[in-house]
């Protein structure tokens, strides 16, 4: 996902985030048209995650790509998960590795961001503490998407772009997004809070 107010992710950084390395890609991006069975994957997962976590669970959103109907996306479902504190590992992260999920990322330095993937679902678990400014910038990203076609639209042609290229990691690919993801949020702030 791509980060506001940094810079591009070398790969360095790859390195250094990733518990066990960064997956390499080396190939083009496969994106699917949208995919009603996407939400249910979420749901699914959602009972799974409240299951593990009891009360820990603050809050729990679908978001990526596949929360927004006719929108193309990679088939692997986001999950906003947010916790008391995400850089207390103790205190959720053996939860849900019980639960089959599987910590990927580790970023202390970056909205202590935490990345887990999923037991039986290509999914991507994306937590975070309730202060992190990400929370709200996923949110309304997601949203503005939701209610404004021509912005969906705009991101699904440069994903189909960007995706026929080759990338190394596929954080390249997410961080070649970031252009065009701030032009959209940018609009996303001062948008009515309904129309199209």
């Amino acid at each position: 996902m791509p980060k506001p107010h940094r810079a591009d992710y070398t790969d360095a950084d790859l390195e250094a985030i990733w518990v066990d390395g960064p997956p390499p890609l080396n190939s083009t991006v496969t994106l699917a048209d949208y995919d009603p069975e996407w939400p249910r994957r979420y749901e699914r997962e959602a009972a799974r995650l409240r299951r593990a976590l009891g009360d820990r669970v603050v809050l729990l959103e679908h978001v990526g790509s596949t929360s927004v109907p006719g929108l193309c996306a990679k088939p692997i479902v986001d999950i906003l998960l947010v916790v008391p504190d995400s850089a207390d590992e103790d205190g959720y992260v053996p939860a849900l590795e019980r639960a089959g999920y599987r910590l990927v990322i580790r970023e202390p330095d970056w909205e202590r961001h935490r990345a887990f993937k999923g037991q039986d679902t290509d999914v991507n678990v994306h937590v975070y503490s309730p202060d992190s400014g990400e929370i709200a910038r996923l949110l309304t990203f997601r949203d503005h998407l939701r209610r404004h076609p021509a912005d969906r639209d705009l991101y699904a042609r440069t994903k189909r772009e960007l995706a026929a290229g080759t990338w190394k990691y596929i954080q390249h690919y997410a961080d070649a997004k970031t252009g065009v993801i701030d032009e959209i949020m940018a609009r996303a702030r001062t948008a009515p809070s309904r129309g199209g």
